[in-house]
């Protein structure tokens, strides 16, 4: 069944219209053209709406719970996946899931952020908020990645690092600068997709990558609109102003430099075409690591290292 956004209640009533008409045309009545009347009106309306999404609808899209996660694109995308487990300190940590499969044909090395789509999966996957664990795991696939030849692919879908009482005391800080300096060090081509949220420390641990996708709906932070505004004023319902404000959004990101790509979706968002979007996000991961796939291993390091360093210096 289909879930709407708050300010989609327009198009939800549409919806609804056209569902009561299609009941009344399987009983025998002839309307089939005021239904389609209405499908259009429909389709504009909803088309209309998300041509013109403010920062905080994007925020609602990006944590829409219809919308596929890093499993549904590993499942989608990558053949002979096998996961790997454990960090090889402490244990495992279902909410960054990673291992090895073949994509188009070719090695690749796949590490994500699961949300979990059930209420069992979101617990079981904790939201998709990794502990230290997770991140330690990050890093060993990484390093092997890196031994092998075999390019990294990172999905990114985390409202943050997990913030409990004993990730801090397993050296959750520690663990996500370990993560990223090793995306940093890795010789071989990697690639980050934001496919929903990309949340602060806990993505950018994964997200370090020679060249950044990003969904035109997702968004991309260093911190949730709703903590900020409980810092910045002291008052958590000014969220709607701290995301605005935030520039959190992939066009604002594109524009400073952080992301390289937008990847469209289709009006109403992600979840309603699920699989010619992730389709299309792996055509785009094809092109990127065709693009990097002629570099050696210094020029991959350089690269990376000079788009980070470019970060806010050209507004393009």
């Amino acid at each position: 069944m289909r879930s709407y956004l708050d300010f989609e209640k327009p198009v939800a009533e549409l919806d609804s219209k056209i569902d009561e008409l299609r009941t009344l045309a399987a009983s025998g009545s002839d309307i089939g053209d005021e239904i389609a009347g209405i499908e259009d009106k429909a389709a504009q309306a909803l088309k209309d709406l998300y041509d013109n999404l403010t920062p905080w609808q994007k925020t609602q899209v990006a944590r829409h719970p219809q919308r596929p996660h890093c499993i549904d694109y590993v499942n989608a995308l990558i053949t002979e996946f096998t996961p790997l487990s454990g960090d090889r300190k402490f244990g495992e940590d279902e909410a960054l899931i990673g291992g090895f499969g073949r994509f188009r044909g070719e090695s690749i090395c796949v590490i994500g952020q699961e949300k979990g789509a059930s209420t069992e999966s979101r617990l079981k996957h904790n939201f998709g908020m990794a502990r230290p664990e997770g991140y330690r795991k990050a890093v060993r696939l990484m390093e092997m990645a890196d031994r092998f030849g075999i390019p990294v692919l990172s999905l990114v879908d985390t409202a943050g690092a997990y913030p409990g009482i004993g990730a801090e005391e397993r050296g959750q800080a520690e663990a996500i600068a370990r993560s990223t300096d090793a995306c940093l060090t890795l010789g071989v081509p990697n690639v980050a997709v934001i496919i929903g949220e990309g949340g602060s420390g806990g993505a950018i641990a994964i997200a370090t990558a020679n060249r950044v996708l990003m969904l035109e709906h997702a968004i991309y932070s260093v911190i949730s609109p709703e903590a900020a505004s409980s810092i910045l004023w002291r008052d958590g319902t000014k969220a709607q102003e701290a995301a605005t404000n935030m520039k959190i959004t992939a066009q604002d990101l594109l524009r400073f430099g952080v992301i390289d790509t937008i990847l469209k979706e289709p009006p109403g968002g992600a979840h309603r075409d699920p699989a010619s979007v992730i389709a299309a996000t792996g055509t785009a991961i094809a092109e990127a690591f065709e693009e990097l796939g002629h570099f050696d291993r210094d020029t991959i390091r350089k690269q990376r290292r000079q788009k980070f360093l470019d970060i806010g210096r050209k507004l393009s």
